[in-house]
């Protein structure tokens, strides 16, 4: 019987404890923390308040729809910026771990 992690195949990209890591999968790898760093500061931007002035932007049913734009895009800025750091140390976790196998 297969383990869960064996009965995944791998992926034409996937790195394996043989194959180093390329440039693209270094790029992959930090562009997938930067992902998560946004998320993460969306939602806890979210959870501050931002995006939900007194007024809004006049009510109306778009109104949640381009807040939550709003609050993901000033978020993937502040990501991309440095951030909070999220970003650099899961990328720094994922290169160990592929590095180590």
């Amino acid at each position: 019987m297969l383990d869960a992690p064996s009965a995944v195949p791998l992926g034409a990209g996937a790195t394996t404890p043989d194959r180093p890591i390329r440039g693209s999968d270094d790029a992959a790898l930090r562009k997938a923390a930067v992902e998560f760093e946004t998320m993460f500061l969306a939602e806890a931007l979210s959870a501050a308040g931002l995006g939900r002035p007194p007024e809004g932007f006049g009510g109306g049913v778009g109104e949640q729809a381009f807040t939550s734009l709003l609050v993901r895009e000033q978020a993937r800025l502040l990501a991309e910026s440095g951030g909070i750091g999220l970003a650099e140390r899961i990328y720094r976790s994922l290169i160990g771990k592929t590095e180590a196998g």
